[in-house]
């Protein structure tokens, strides 16, 4: 049986909602001890749509993106982007690195950002894996600083693999100023069907 986000059930985009509402919120408390701060979360956008639209949505195809590409593995497999604006990402940076100030990207920028991201993505997972019971767990990340349209256009090729849609959630976060973090996961086609039944969405 094949699957793809076009045939999903209104229950199954309810549950992936609910999971979108839960690895947001674990993710706030998870920056707020990493950054030392108070952090607010805004309820999480969960959006339907094809993937050449995510440059607009972003901001356009010339917006300078940082962003995180990591494989999911376990008991499912597939890929995850998490993708914030490039000043933003500079903010988040110099809170992990206690106020410390760069306009590049050098080694210990990376792996701050490698961490923030790891936080976040795994936040995600865990609440997949909460709701389906699943052992899952992402890769270590790879990392992009460029503009929408260069970054997205590497991970299209694979998302197109599995359908012209992919699920995409928005989650605004406030520290000190609003920061805007859209994720992507795409399981693989395989791993549809295997969320579907545990999640109780589609039969034995």
């Amino acid at each position: 049986m094949s699957l793809t986000l076009e045939a999903l059930t209104e229950q199954y985009f309810d549950v992936l909602k609910e999971i979108g509402n839960i690895g947001a919120g674990n993710a706030t408390t998870a920056l707020a001890t990493m950054l030392n701060c108070k952090v607010d979360m805004k309820v999480p956008q969960v959006k339907m749509m094809e993937f050449k639209d995510v440059g607009s949505l972003i901001g356009g195809e010339e917006t300078e993106l940082a962003a995180a590409y990591l494989g999911v593995e376990g008991d499912i497999t597939g890929s995850i982007l998490f993708l914030v604006k490039k000043d933003i990402a500079y903010h988040l940076v110099s809170k992990v690195m206690f106020g410390m100030q760069s306009d590049d990207f050098g080694e210990m920028e990376q792996s701050a950002f490698k961490e923030i991201s790891n936080i976040v993505t795994g936040s995600y997972l865990n609440a997949l894996s909460m709701m389906t019971n699943m052992t899952i767990y992402p890769s270590t990340p790879d990392l992009a600083i460029d503009m929408a349209g260069a970054i997205l256009s590497v991970p299209a090729i694979e998302f197109g693999i599995v359908g012209d849609k992919i699920l995409l959630i928005q989650s605004q976060i406030a520290d000190d100023i609003d920061i805007d973090g859209f994720f992507i996961m795409v399981p693989s086609v395989e791993s549809y069907e295997k969320i579907l039944k545990a999640l109780g969405v589609l039969g034995s």
